[in-house]
């Protein structure tokens, strides 16, 4: 029984035709999964299945996800990156033993003071460490990898963060669908965060957001900021790992509406 795939285009053009008819009839692809967006149980047979092929320098691993989750698509990732996905994708026991867990991006909206003005904002913290492959186990180099990626550090949130070339917030339909990033090697933007299911954001943001089109960007370590229930809590939050030399902030343009 053939089984419930998408193979786009892109995955088709780079696995060619033959792979991906195998595919289609369900002879190369398991029936069960865990979905590589969201992480939970999947199965092809029961439910519409993404084909998600992660290119590296050297390699390339096919995954699936949901297809609620995330299109079939091409993602062009680094050889380190790609070999994090291959751990993940295979649970190799004997890396897992000693490799930190995955952490998760959270994300948080608000409207912060700048200047006088209230710029929308959006916050990031990762639930735990985020380690560079082959480092040392709950090192945190979260604020060093952004850094390198162009983030300037934050030691003042009243003062507005340098724009970031290449990175933008993909708004659709007043939902947050994703923070983007440059492609390697010039190309297409890819997705550096992408929301399981589009985030609503509040008109009072959106409009803000419309205004500036423009984004300001905070990260900060995981336990840094934590969930805020007010946006003044947040703002306090955000001064207080400034304060610390614990944040740093892009301006990114606006993508969508």
């Amino acid at each position: 029984m053939p089984r419930m795939l998408d193979v786009s285009q892109d995955v088709r053009a780079e696995i060619g035709d033959e792979e991906a008819d195998l595919l289609l009839a369900g002879e190369n692809a398991a029936g069960s999964y865990d979905c590589t967006s969201c992480r939970t149980p999947g199965d092809s047979d029961q439910e519409r299945t993404s084909t998600v092929l992660f290119v590296g320098d050297e390699t390339a691993v096919l995954a699936f996800a949901h297809a609620t989750c995330i299109p079939s698509q091409v993602v062009q990732v680094s050889e380190d990156q790609l070999q994090g996905a291959v751990r993940s994708i295979t649970g190799d026991s004997d890396t897992a033993s000693s490799a930190p867990e995955q952490a998760v991006l959270g994300i948080t909206s608000g409207l912060v003071l700048v200047e006088g003005e209230l710029r929308p904002a959006l916050v990031v913290e990762p639930t735990g460490p985020i380690a560079r492959p082959g480092s040392i186990a709950g090192v945190d180099e979260f604020l060093p990898l952004l850094i390198e990626q162009g983030f300037q550090p934050a030691g003042d949130v009243n003062r507005p963060p340098a724009p970031l070339a290449g990175w933008s917030v993909l708004l659709a339909m007043g939902q947050l669908h994703a923070i983007l990033q440059p492609g390697t090697g010039g190309g297409s933007p890819v997705s550096w965060w992408q929301a399981h299911q589009p985030l609503q954001v509040t008109d009072a943001w959106r409009a803000a957001a419309n205004k500036s089109h423009t984004v300001l960007l905070f990260a900060a370590p995981a336990g840094s900021i934590g969930q805020q229930p007010r946006e003044d809590l947040l703002r306090g939050a955000l001064e207080k790992a400034a304060a610390g030399g614990y944040l740093v902030a892009a301006a990114l343009p606006l993508a969508g509406t």
